[in-house]
This record gives C-alpha cells, sequence and structure tokens, in this order.
C-alpha cells in the first residue's frame, strides 16, 4: 500500500541585492514559504512569495497551509486542491509542488503534463526600480547583453526624465514601463505622448485597480497590460475591454494549474498574454518558465534582483533566462526534493 502523503511548510528569508522601489512600496528582502510533498519515493517541492498588495504574507500562507494539513494529506490531487485553497501564494506553492511530484511519479517532466514542446530559453525583462533618472539611466548600462527592459515608474512628472534615461543609455533595447497603479488617466494622457515618442512598447498597470473602466475611449498608442487588475481566471472579462495583454503571476492566481487556464482564455478573447512573478528564487521561475512559453512577454528576472540564488540557479545569457530542468519539474525518481540546499538568512 502506497504510503500516506506528507506535507512540509517552512518559511524562508532571502535578501535582495539592493532596494528595489515601486509605486508606494520598497523592498529589501522576500518571506517565502516552500512546501514539500513526500509519498514516502518522491517528493515534490513548490514556492509561494505571495501578493504584497493583499498582505499576502509568508506567515499567513503558512498558516493556510498548515490548516489543511489534513486534507493535503489525504493525497486529493492537484485539480481538487484548486477547490481548496482560494487563488494566491498557498496555493502556487501546493500547485507547485504538486506538479513536481507528479512529474516523479509518473517519469515525465512537468512540460510533458502540461502537453507544451520542450522548454527553450526566453528573452526576459530587466526591471529597474524607479530611482532618479541618473541611477536608472546607470543601471540599464549594467545589463550587459539586455534585450528588454521594464522600468517601474510612479506617476510623478520624472518618469519621462527615467524612460529617456534608458533610451539614451540603450537605443535598441525593447521597454516596457510598470506603474504599479500609479496614474490617474489625466496623468498618464500627458505621459504617453513622451512614451510612445521613447520607443515604449507596452504600459503596465497604469491606473489603480477597479478603475480600469477610466481607461475606456483612451487614445492610446501604446499596448496596455493589466496586472493588479487580473488576478485570476474569472477576471479577465473584466478587463478585457481596455487592455491588450493580461500579466498572469502564479502566485497571484494561485498556481500553473490555473495560469495555464488563463493564457488559453485570454488567447480565446484576442488577447496577448505576459508572464511575471514577484520576486522569487529559482523554485518560484520554474513553473512561471514554462507558462512563459505560451507568452508574448516574458518578465521573468527575479533571481537576478536577489543576492543570491538556489543551487542550481535560474541562468541570465545575453537577455535570456534559462531555468535548467534540475531546478523543478524534472523526472527525478529518488526521495530528494528540487535542488533547494542554499537557503538565505
Amino acid at each position: 500500500m502506497p504510503a500516506r502523503l506528507t506535507m512540509t511548510v517552512e518559511r524562508e528569508k532571502w535578501p535582495l541585492r539592493e532596494p528595489f522601489a515601486i509605486t508606494g512600496h520598497t523592498f529589501v528582502d522576500i518571506d517565502i514559504v516552500v512546501v514539500r510533498l513526500s509519498d514516502g519515493t518522491h517528493t515534490g517541492s513548490g514556492e509561494g512569495v505571495g501578493v504584497y498588495y493583499f498582505k499576502d504574507t509568508s506567515a499567513g500562507m503558512e498558516k493556510t497551509l498548515n490548516a489543511i494539513r489534513d486534507a493535503v494529506e489525504a493525497d486529493p490531487g492537484r485539480e481538487e486542491i484548486q477547490s481548496i485553497l482560494p487563488p494566491g501564494g498557498a496555493r502556487n506553492a501546493l500547485d507547485s509542488a504538486y506538479w513536481d511530484l507528479d512529474a516523479q511519479r509518473l517519469g515525465k517532466s512537468a512540460w510533458q503534463l502540461a502537453g507544451l514542446d520542450e522548454p527553450k530559453p526566453l528573452v526576459t525583462t530587466f526591471t529597474i526600480g524607479a530611482g532618479d533618472p541618473e541611477t536608472v539611466g546607470r543601471t540599464a548600462l549594467s545589463f550587459k547583453g539586455a534585450q528588454a527592459i521594464k522600468i517601474k515608474l510612479t506617476g510623478e512628472p520624472v518618469d519621462v526624465d527615467r524612460v529617456n534615461a534608458v533610451r539614451q543609455a540603450c537605443p535598441d533595447v525593447w521597454i516596457g514601463v510598470d506603474a504599479n497603479q500609479g496614474y490617474t488617466r489625466a496623468s498618464l494622457e500627458k505621459a504617453l505622448p513622451h512614451f510612445a515618442e521613447a520607443g515604449v512598447a507596452l504600459v503596465e498597470q497604469p491606473l489603480p485597480m477597479g478603475q480600469d473602466q477610466d481607461l475606456e475611449g483612451l487614445e492610446c498608442p501604446i499596448p496596455l497590460a493589466a496586472d493588479e487588475s487580473v488576478q485570476s481566471l474569472p477576471d479577465i472579462a473584466a478587463v478585457a475591454p481596455y487592455y491588450h495583454y493580461i500579466n498572469i503571476k502564479l502566485d497571484k492566481c494561485g498556481g500553473l494549474t490555473e495560469g495555464l487556464k488563463m493564457a488559453g482564455a485570454a488567447r480565446e478573447r484576442g488577447m496577448k498574454v505576459m508572464v511575471g512573478n514577484m520576486v522569487g528564487t529559482a523554485l518560484s521561475v520554474g513553473p512561471a518558465y514554462l507558462l512563459g512559453q505560451l507568452c508574448d512577454v516574458v518578465d521573468l528576472d527575479s533571481p537576478f534582483m536577489l543576492g543570491s540564488d538556489r543551487k542550481p540557479p535560474v541562468l541570465y545569457k545575453d537577455g535570456y533566462v534559462i531555468c535548467p530542468p534540475e531546478i523543478w519539474g524534472s523526472r527525478r525518481s529518488t526521495n530528494q526534493p528540487a535542488p533547494a540546499t542554499l537557503t538565505a538568512t
């Protein structure tokens, strides 16, 4: 008789390489949970970072997961946990651990279970925090080989100078900007011509969530992407009239299982798809990297922002992100977790 499934939940703290500023928040480190599921022969691992603007903390995720321990250890399967937990970081960690476990149980890689082609390196954006224009431009220059850069904006007039500093530093790079809800309709209308002149290719979440209708009738020369306004699958219909892209983050929607459904639903509506993630380690990037194989824009640079990553780490080369299969979702057959031997404190 197979051994009963066991779940362990651990909290970890990982310092960032340097403070990272966005609208209304500055990050200096990340708090995460790591879930491991073991059936006595195989062990699957998953990471949850949580949604900071919903106060989805590591302590809260740990409490949520421990509260459903009996249900999880009954081994309900990936699809069943979608109804046991709501979208968020806790479900992402558990869903990711289940994908990793199933890959080992079935002797297939997670990309095969998802019906995808074998993953290939992806061009990723490299993100610059909302600093002064001189620092922003200098940071852009430090991204050797970057093909795409995303600039965090705050809705202030200095945003135009930030964008121009990056364009001057990197004349040929793809530029996207992310306001993290920092604009109003009026301030956005003032900024858009300057962004267009600088060759900005994408504007992400300009207005606060819940105010998307204020974009109606906006003459916008640049595609818009919804991030905070689209958390999970049911939100797509509401944002579709106002945005060209949705940004899927597995910590928002609760894991790869729902993320794949969201990508399909967006395509059916004629929308484009972007994948991002909260600042996490290689273990967060693993499942998001699979989703990224289906996406038009990939923003998976978070381990690059950390002081250190897990071993083996995510790799960055010539503007590409490469996630070695040993990190997560491979067909390992022994009772060992995905490599996670390095815990930052």
